[in-house]
């Protein structure tokens, strides 16, 4: 069974790198709109969009033998979905608006293959450290927020995040521990 993963994310590719997986890369070129309402109907939606995109650009025959994943991460804070910013702006201002706060995570993620759709998410909760001004403008400063729901990776060098309840893979949006669990159902690994 051939593994392709929808997503240009690096740290997606690494994770599934880590745990051993032989898989490709096909970025979806699924249009996302701004995400709004509920948190998990919305990443779940892009997930399987991106998912489906791939999927069905294959022929019928690369089909039969292959599995997509598909997956989308939004911070949700204070009854809005916070996606990854328009601009170095954007990102300051969402970073001072976590500092200190809870927020929660939530990954969706879809897998797809001819005879195979399942869908599901994590969700953790991470509590930011009180911020100085001036790490978030050194921060904000490196780009690194640029690409990330929520302005920031837990994985990115910066003393931001105190703690973390539920999966850190979550977190930087790949929630390996249950799509590990489909995987392995298919691979017989």
């Amino acid at each position: 069974m051939k593994i392709i993963l929808a997503s240009g994310s690096p740290r997606r590719k690494e994770i599934l790198e880590q745990f051993g997986y032989n898989f490709s890369v096909e970025v979806s070129d699924f249009c996302e709109t701004a995400a709004n309402g509920d948190p998990v109907i919305a990443c779940l939606r892009f997930a399987k969009g991106k998912a489906l995109n791939v999927f069905l650009h294959k022929s019928k025959k690369e089909r039969s033998d292959a599995v997509v994943i598909g997956a989308d991460t939004v911070v949700y804070f204070n009854g809005k979905i916070l996606g990854k910013p328009k601009d170095k702006t954007d990102a300051i201002n969402t970073l001072k608006s976590l500092s200190g706060k809870t927020h929660s995570v939530i990954t969706g993620f879809a897998v797809i293959g001819e005879k195979l759709s399942v869908f599901g998410y994590d969700q953790s909760e991470v509590e930011f450290n009180e911020l100085e001004e001036s790490l978030i403008y050194k921060y904000v400063e490196t780009s690194k927020p640029m690409d990330k729901a929520g302005s920031y990776g837990v994985q990115d060098g910066f003393n931001i995040v105190r703690s973390v309840k539920g999966s850190v893979y979550n977190v930087i949006g790949f929630p390996i521990e249950k799509i590990k669990f489909v995987l392995d159902g298919i691979t017989n690994k």
